[in-house]
């Protein structure tokens, strides 16, 4: 195991995490994401940049899944820098690959090497497919893999059944199914590993983590319970009172009330009339939706969020990013926080004794190699970088 006395880093760190190392070997997307989780919770990531600048173009200052990291400037390619990279290894407790499956290891830097330089190393591998399988070497994104997980087919456009499915950006796919599943795994594995000293390998794949989301519809399946179809299920918009609804302004109301009690809160509230269709007539749903969207058809969503306000009817104004970080309810609990004139999201979840923090503004590319070089005691990174890599 490294050494765990105070450092700089560690000093400054806040949070469960704080204490723990991470390298990242710089990628896109979930792997990012998840790095910037663990340094939310105090961990101190380290994310290895390639010198090359990376392929979505973004301004680093605004990468927001790069914040709470520190970077440093390797190029895997150069003869010196598998080297270089285990050097940190070494010293870390934690390790996040995104890479096609085989490429770790022709690059110098795969579980074996890794964990042959720190057995106790439990090394995180972040990808579509997997590490095995018919699809494993293709390329692919969010939106595919969620589609052949079974779980984008759940997501019913406006259309219902018969339109095509709507699309939740890259969050169901990549954050959901990838990125926290792999810091469940991580976790699980730093815990083992600090009660035997032994580390391990994480195969964390996006197809894998959204199928496994899906558990208690399944279950829902089995027993009859559920079509496997979207848009007629009673989670997925088929019913009438677990659906989205235009106002008369083009805003949108998120309907939640699916027990009979906040039901009955909700019919009255919106007024639809002792002769509306029982909640749970099946046959008269469409009429049932029908009333509804008329009735919300007749006010503006500012004026259906000043009727449903502080009650139980489980109705939600359909927010935007600006309109969400504006919210009352959000803004009390501080869910979205400035730094560095950018709004963004607060770490979570929280935590009363260990809080997490916003240490770190978005790393530019190897802008910390001499910091770290100090913090984690490896000469090596400092000295080529020094040499003008």
């Amino acid at each position: 195991m490294h050494d765990t006395s105070a450092t700089p880093e560690r000093a400054r760190a806040t949070g469960p995490l704080a204490g723990v190392r991470v390298v990242e070997l710089a990628g896109i997307g979930p792997g990012p994401f998840a790095a910037m989780l663990l340094g939310d919770l105090g961990a101190d990531v380290v994310r290895i940049d390639r010198p090359e600048p990376s392929p979505l173009g973004t301004d680093p200052a605004y990468d927001l899944t790069n914040r709470n990291k520190r970077s440093v400037l390797i190029d895997l390619k150069a003869a010196d820098g598998p080297g270089r990279v285990l050097d940190l290894v070494e010293r870390a407790d934690l390790l996040i690959e995104g890479y096609r499956p085989g490429v770790a290891e022709r690059l110098g830097v795969g579980p074996e090497a890794c964990l042959a330089r720190n057995p106790a190393l439990v090394y995180g591998r972040m990808t579509g497919w997997g590490q095995d399988g018919p699809r494993a070497a293709t390329a692919g994104h969010d939106l595919g893999y969620a589609a052949v997980a079974g779980v984008l087919g759940l997501v019913a456009g406006p259309g219902g059944a018969a339109e095509a499915p709507g699309i939740p950006a890259n969050l169901l796919g990549d954050y959901a199914g990838g990125s926290l599943y792999l810091v469940v795994g991580l976790l699980a594995g730093l815990h083992h590993a600090r009660a035997t000293g032994t580390g391990q390998v994480v195969d964390a794949a996006i197809v894998d983590g959204a199928a496994h989301l899906g558990s208690m519809l399944w279950g829902l399946l089995a027993a009859g319970r559920w079509q496997d179809r979207r848009g007629v299920n009673l989670l997925d918009g088929g019913a009438p009172f677990y659906a989205v609804y235009p106002a008369s302004d083009g805003g949108h109301l998120a309907v939640g009330a699916l027990e009979p009690r906040f039901y009955a809160e909700f019919a009255r509230l919106l007024g639809l009339g002792p002769d509306a269709p029982g909640q749970y007539d099946l046959a008269r749903w469409p009429e049932l939706r029908a009333r509804i969207a008329t009735r919300f058809a007749t006010r503006t969503r500012a004026e259906w969020e000043a009727v449903f306000a502080g009650s139980d009817a489980c109705v939600e104004p359909v927010l935007t990013m600006r309109q969400a970080s504006l919210d009352e309810h959000l803004l009390v609990r501080g869910t979205y926080v400035e730094a560095g004139g950018i709004t963004q999201p607060a770490p979570a979840p929280r935590f009363s004794a260990t809080p997490g923090a916003l240490r770190r503004p978005p790393a530019r590319p190897g802008a910390d190699t001499a910091e770290v070089a100090r913090d984690w005691g490896v000469a090596s990174i400092d000295s080529a970088a020094d040499q003008g890599e």
